[in-house]
């Protein structure tokens, strides 16, 4: 796969059946236990798919999601992940290999949860708007007298939301309200895990030079064991925000390797949550870069070596 690849659409609907269609990831079914979830380069932000792509994106994500299922699997015993492998199922023909390898990965096939969970670790954005408000955050109250930027200081907190369909706005909700969705047991089990993963991944992220500000976790239910398994994609810059721990200072939102970027560009130009907008060559650019530079902190190779391939 070139270095310089974008696809923004997958095209195996002759090999498997397609499952979905999401804004940025197409699923497939391989078998009854099975799916393969191909990630394009497709990028979206407030709810909308743009028309322009970011190239290796799609490489990225996958490549970083399986390399956070090997590092949280191995420090979490309990934990079940729900991916399987990054090899492509034998019905794609081998002419298609080179497209969608390393932008694709087989998973356990699940019961999706229908809310997302959401830890946080600083006052940041739109937390930071709901505390200067009345000193909340998703309705938990916090320390009065804090500063942008600043750590919560009795830890990360969970906020789950609701996980909308395709096009619709994801809402906050209380965690009594999480357990009417899915059970209480099973709120309590996501709740339990999403702290215990957020703690061990950004311990890590630490150690690398990133400071994991907050991210979203899906999961989803193995109905034959009835176990809570870890799903969809792990910790990326799509999921997550990354500060880089150069750039951090209490008292002022930061720069970080992640899509917020994007987001930032697409309000300062009037664009946020518009359908058809193009972006310009140098925010493509920089997307991709910062993108490149959180899996390289992460995962301790570049890119270009993690596709097996020499530097560009």
């Amino acid at each position: 796969m070139s270095t310089d690849s974008l696809i923004l659409a997958s095209d195996l609907a002759a090999s498997m059946s397609l499952l979905s269609k999401g804004k940025v990831r197409d699923m497939y079914e391989v078998d009854n236990s099975t799916l393969l979830i191909v990630t394009t380069d497709r990028i979206s932000a407030f709810d909308v798919a743009l028309d322009t792509g970011i190239p290796n994106k799609g490489s990225i994500l996958t490549i970083l999601t399986a390399h956070w299922a090997k590092v949280l699997s191995e420090a979490i015993p309990d934990l079940r992940t729900h991916f399987v492998t990054l090899g492509l199922p034998p019905q794609i023909p081998s002419a298609q290999h080179d497209i969608y390898q390393h932008r694709s990965m087989q998973v356990h096939k699940l019961l999706p949860f229908k809310i997302e969970a959401i830890v946080r670790s600083h006052l940041t954005r739109e937390a930071w708007c709901s505390y200067q408000v009345d000193s909340t955050v998703c309705g938990i109250l916090i320390p009065s007298g804090l500063l942008e930027g600043q750590a919560f200081p009795d830890g990360p907190i969970y906020t789950p939301s609701t996980k909308a369909a395709v096009g619709d706005h994801d809402e906050d909700i209380s965690e009594a309200q999480a357990a009417e969705i899915v059970g209480p047991k099973y709120a309590d089990r996501i709740k339990e895990l999403s702290l215990s993963i957020y703690k061990i991944a950004a311990a890590y992220a630490l150690e690398r030079g990133i400071i994991i500000v907050d991210t979203k976790f899906e999961f989803g239910l193995d109905t034959s064991t009835d176990d809570v398994v870890l799903a969809d994609e792990i910790l990326t810059p799509e999921s997550s925000r990354f500060w880089p721990v150069e750039n951090y200072e209490v008292g002022q939102d930061s720069a970080g390797l992640d899509k917020q970027f994007l987001r930032d560009w697409l309000g300062e130009n009037g664009l946020a949550g518009e359908e058809g907008v193009v972006l310009p060559e140098e925010v493509v650019k920089a997307t991709e870069a910062k993108y490149r530079e959180a899996f390289a902190r992460l995962v301790g190779k570049s890119l270009d070596e993690g596709l097996g391939q020499k530097g560009r």
